[in-house]
């Protein structure tokens, strides 16, 4: 056998992406449920006051909120040995600042974490995923004030004792590196600067945004060490949305360029977190954007005391980049490149390559020598639900061993790889676009992009192969 006996085989979603019941039983407005639907050629919207001419997807996502116990028996069929979730914020503290937890809230977690124990599903929660309050960002202009550092841990403290005998792996920020771009200030900073319209084009102010980064960084060090002070068996790990790098050529300028951004947008924030402080390139970087970080003496030994135990990261394509220009671009996650003429593409634009993950793993591993948990991997399609209620996906089932197959090659090489949570394993909204269509499930949600449907839940054929491949610790592919 390739990967170790007790692999974490298992699926991934987000509470924003899935949950729906967006303010049932006592929860509050988050920072997704202000964005609204959107398309490939058309771009979301945010609108802080929900605008009812508009539809706000997360409103009803894919209802796992009434679905939870019929969703996690799909997951236990399919063989799940784990099951990366996230908690709202909004469900446990619905303004972010109320004096006392919302029960109600409490009481649907709990709920969740009892379904999965009687399963075996080892549950891996993001404590915050793309959900903060928005009375935190309306008050507090979200991250880029230190209060909402300790609002932060007061809520952790909350579920870390609430959930102890539940929950092991903690993930305290998804993508945390994310905010390193502008495109991640409402969603991951809780930031929000006048005159945004689109989630794709919002204002910005650098070091606003870097410094609320900052702040994420210092809470997430605060919420390792009390989590390891309420159970010491707690496990704490990194988020890193790795946007692997090549240069479209050979030429020296372009190795240069992709080393400096891959050191930036994949290292910096996991070395922060792994390695306790800031590396030296990163201040350079800060001290020529003129970037004046706030970070005292007190925070930078925070930052040593609460580093993290594992690595995880999501992994959907590689880019390319040039200091020569080039006319055809890609499309991606949180960004995009220029066109690699040696890699296929999804329907949305978004490189298709397996290769990069192996890569990806040897280079992350040779960096930190920690465990790895791949927490995200998947492809976004357009799936035909047939009469007879099934659904053929050939193309994900593809995807999916060839990823599956550079990972075993990377063990091979001896990457500590310890867990593989595909996205989006029942059908849910895309943070991209908004959309239901764009779809990455091994089960399909009956419902469109305005929430029209029954809901059901109905099984593709890469729901039956991939139980194979858990079954078969990912001996069996075919």
């Amino acid at each position: 056998m390739t990967f170790c006996k007790d692999f974490l085989w298992g699926g991934a979603t987000a509470a924003n992406q899935f949950e729906g019941a967006y303010l049932e039983d006592g929860k509050g407005l988050n920072v997704s449920d202000v964005i609204t639907v959107g398309s490939h050629q058309s771009p979301r919207r945010i609108s802080l006051e929900m605008d009812e001419k508009y539809f706000f997807p997360s409103k009803k996502a894919s209802d796992f909120y009434h679905h939870y116990k019929e969703d996690i028996a799909l997951l236990a069929e399919m063989n799940f040995k784990s099951y990366r979730m996230s908690i709202a914020w909004t469900r446990i503290y619905p303004n972010g600042d109320d004096e006392f937890p919302n029960e109600k809230g409490l009481l649907f977690y709990e709920n969740v974490f009892k379904e999965l124990k009687k399963y075996n599903i080892e549950p891996i929660v993001t404590i915050s995923h793309n959900e903060m309050p928005l009375n935190i960002v309306k008050k507090y202009n979200g991250w880029t004030n230190k209060k909402v550092i300790d609002l932060y841990v007061k809520y952790c403290e909350v579920i870390f004792n609430r959930y102890k005998e539940y929950v092991k792996y903690w993930l305290p920020f998804n993508e945390i590196n994310n905010l390193l771009l502008p495109l991640s200030n409402l969603i991951q900073g809780g930031i929000y600067l006048k005159g945004t319209v689109y989630f794709n084009d919002q204002k910005d102010e650098p070091e606003l945004r870097l410094n609320a980064l900052n702040n994420i960084l210092i809470a997430s060090a605060k919420a390792v060490k009390l989590g390891r002070k309420i159970n010491p068996n707690f496990h704490f790990g990194t988020m890193i949305c790795h946007i692997t790098r090549y240069p479209r050529t050979c030429h020296p300028d372009d190795n240069l360029l992709v080393q400096k951004n891959d050191l930036i947008h994949n290292c910096m924030c996991s070395d922060v977190m792994l390695k306790g402080e800031y590396p030296f390139y990163a201040i350079k970087y800060f001290e020529k954007s003129k970037i004046h970080l706030h970070l005292n003496d007190e925070e930078k030994q925070i930052l040593k005391e609460g580093t993290c135990d594992f690595y995880t990261f999501s992994y959907y394509q590689s880019i390319t980049e040039s200091t020569l220009k080039f006319e055809d671009e890609t499309s991606g996650n949180i960004m995009g490149g220029i066109k690699n003429p040696y890699l296929k593409e999804t329907d949305w634009n978004w490189p298709i390559d397996p290769v990069g993950l192996r890569y990806t793993l040897l280079k992350v591993y040779d960096r930190y020598r920690v465990p790895i948990m791949i927490t995200e991997n998947g492809i976004g399609c357009i799936d035909k639900l047939e009469k007879d209620k099934t659904v053929h996906d050939p193309y994900r089932i593809e995807y999916l061993r060839d990823h599956i197959i550079e990972m075993k090659k990377a063990v091979e090489d001896g990457v500590d790889l310890i867990g593989y949570t595909a996205w989006g394993c029942i059908d849910l909204v895309s943070v991209s676009t908004g959309e239901m269509k764009k779809r990455y499930g091994f089960v399909y949600v009956d419902a469109d992009d305005y929430g029209n449907g029954t809901y059901n839940r109905y099984k593709k054929d890469s729901f039956y192969w991939y139980k194979k491949v858990i079954a078969s610790n990912g001996e069996d592919l075919d």
